[in-house]
């Protein structure tokens, strides 16, 4: 007599596994809020949580990626409809929003939320020298001892190229990185990479960005100078199912709130609003607090975006590619103290030599053959330089 019922549990039973695969199987619901982003939970996961507690209702996933990759995929059409990309890289915002890929919510393309600015660190005691400019990085002392991550891998390093070309000029710019070549220890794929080999003792010296050396207990962070100020920035995305959500969270990250969070000893990053920098200046870090009492001058994100890929891909091509061959070559230089001044200044010039101007940069193709070209171009000068440093090695 309880067979039906006993088969009607089982139905039941069985309804309820088939509905669970289903919803298993269905894409994920359409009131999650997707963001894309280049920061690491560190950073994210103070403003998610805060931004929880006031809108439960919103459920967020998070991606993390470096810049270059994200800006991919956000080009490639945003397959996976993210809502929001968030980074610190500026010029990857004009890039997006040069090609159609931004979504204006109301307030433009994109919103600042906060400043940083780039430098190096080190492991704090240290007993040998300490940089106080970036031309002492460039100083014998600091030969093999100094790491960067790939500005392909990251917009941190990306901007800090940036930087330099920004404040030096193309030619002379370039003629900085390319000595800066013969210093290296190591090309990171990862910005974290160098902060880890900084604090596990592997180089003296990491290049970096001010917020990620700040929050490392151990090491200390020197502004280059002049400081200039590059502003990290948060967009909603064309693709996006939650434009609403994308407008709450991203007015909650320039609120009062949001911008206080910035301003924790874990994250220690500069909020834009000026009324929170005036109202906190007492617990701004000191290094923070000193920067900003520098003399400064803002960085040109729309300069960096039109020459994007150009100065990633030179990077690769000149200083990547050959990195043990020209480091080599600088330290053989050095080397060569009683050649005459005439023929070291001669290697030199060649060492530092930047082929191509910006024009010339811009006016190729953006594909692989224009990079196997530039590489070849740089090997060319590598071999010449060669030439004359072995000539005047013989005895």
């Amino acid at each position: 007599m309880r067979r039906p019922n006993q088969t009607r549990v089982r139905t039941y039973r069985l309804a309820a596994l088939l509905w669970a695969m289903v919803l298993l199987a269905a894409p994920v619901s359409a009131e999650e809020l997707r963001i894309i982003t280049s920061y690491q939970a560190d950073v994210v996961d103070p403003m998610l949580e805060s931004f929880g507690r006031s809108r439960p209702d919103i459920r967020i996933r998070v991606l993390n990626k470096n810049t270059h990759a994200a800006v991919d995929e956000v080009l490639a059409g945003n397959d996976r409809g993210f809502d929001l990309f968030w980074a610190s890289a500026p010029e990857a915002f004009v890039v997006l929003d040069k090609a159609g890929r931004l979504a204006d919510l109301g307030d433009g393309p994109y919103a600042d939320f906060a400043w940083s600015a780039v430098g190096w660190t080190w492991r704090a005691p240290r007993d040998g020298p300490v940089p106080q400019d970036w031309n002492d990085l460039l100083d014998p002392a600091f030969t093999q001892g100094i790491a960067m991550s790939h500005p392909m891998r990251s917009g941190t390093m990306h901007s800090l190229l940036e930087t330099i070309l920004q404040d030096r000029g193309w030619q002379a710019g370039w003629a900085w990185i390319l000595e800066l070549a013969g210093q290296l220890n190591t090309i990171s794929a990862r910005s974290f990479g160098v902060l880890e080999g900084v604090e596990r003792g592997d180089f003296a010296i990491g290049l970096t960005i001010d917020f990620l050396a700040l929050a490392r207990d151990g090491l200390v962070f020197r502004y280059g100078r002049p400081v200039i100020l590059i502003p990290a920035r948060i967009a909603a995305l064309q693709g996006g199912t939650q434009p609403e959500a994308a407008k709450v969270f991203i007015d909650f990250v320039l609120s009062s709130e949001g911008q206080r969070i910035l301003l924790r000893p874990d994250i220690r990053r500069i909020p834009v609003d000026p009324e929170i920098r005036a109202e906190l200046s007492e617990s701004l870090d000191p290094a923070i607090r000193a920067a900003l009492n520098f003399s400064w001058s803002r960085y040109d994100p729309e300069l960096a975006a039109r020459r994007y890929w150009q100065v990633k891909q030179l990077f690769e091509a000149f200083v990547a590619r050959d990195l043990l061959l020209r480091r080599d070559l600088w330290r053989r230089l050095r080397a060569l103290d009683d050649a005459p001044p005439t023929e070291r200044a001669r290697i030199r010039r060649l060492l530092t030599w930047m082929p191509l101007t910006e024009h010339q940069a811009r006016s190729v193709p953006t594909d692989r053959e224009t990079l196997l070209e530039w590489s070849e171009r740089s090997h060319t000068i590598l071999r010449d330089a060669e030439a004359l440093i072995r000539a005047l090695e013989q005895p």
